[in-house]
């Protein structure tokens, strides 16, 4: 028996330019789920991201569950496979955006630039940025027929609070009360033999960019260094 794999074929009309830029939009999760997770979590080995991979991993399953429980059908029904409630995307995308901002705003300091409104500006650009980001996401999938606006809304509303308790359970909590069961778990998962082995570490815990200044310092002094001992070589 023949299937069709949906997992990039998207239906759009293709004499809108902007049918198009949703269609990319809606595209756009999987390259956050193969590509960026992926890269991040095995070149930085934070826990932060590695968390996050697995809780959008969790959250697909979830979606999984509740589709096959309530087994709504999508609007239109030759477009899209499987049920509509909730939507996936939507889902993936509020859950995405809430996590990450939640670090952001909680954890991530951004580089000055010496004046606080242009700190400001930018902070409030990249929380847009995310944010702008998870809505034409959603939006598409209304747009090009795959879900009504209440399976969005659910889909949406899910992701966030998933993602905002998978944050306040393995970031907040962790920081705020070390000695709680929160804290005690994610310091034996830190500190194992494994976990060493796989040299996973919370750059966010020692620094509050992560580490990247001081690994750009250490890179800098290097290559300092280096380009000194090539112009006496030369």
């Amino acid at each position: 028996m023949a299937a069709s794999l949906d997992l990039t074929h998207v239906l759009y009309d293709d004499s809108s330019l902007f049918s198009l830029f949703l269609a990319l939009m809606t595209l756009s999760p999987i390259l956050l789920m193969v590509a960026a997770y992926a890269a991040l979590a095995v070149y930085t080995r934070e826990f932060i991201i590695i968390v996050m991979w697995v809780g959008q991993f969790a959250c697909e399953g979830l979606n999984w569950v509740i589709k096959r429980l309530v087994k709504q059908d999508r609007p239109i029904d030759y477009i899209g496979n499987g049920y509509g409630f909730p939507s996936s995307h939507s889902q993936y995308m509020g859950y995405f955006a809430s996590f990450l901002i939640c670090h952001l705003f909680f954890r991530h300091e951004f580089g000055s630039t010496g004046y606080w409104l242009l700190d400001f500006a930018w902070r409030a650009a990249v929380y847009s940025a995310v944010s702008a980001w998870a809505g034409l996401v959603a939006y598409s999938r209304y747009n090009l027929g795959y879900h009504n606006s209440y399976q969005i809304f659910w889909g949406f509303g899910i992701g966030v609070a998933l993602g905002v308790s998978l944050y306040v359970v393995c970031e907040y909590l962790p920081r705020c009360r070390p000695r709680s069961i929160f804290g005690k778990t994610k310091v034996l998962l830190l500190d194992n033999p494994i976990s060493t082995w796989l040299q996973i570490r919370d750059g966010w815990d020692v620094w509050t960019d992560g580490g990247r200044g001081e690994e750009w310092v250490r890179w800098r002094a290097e290559w300092d260094r280096r380009q000194v001992t090539a112009r006496k070589t030369n």
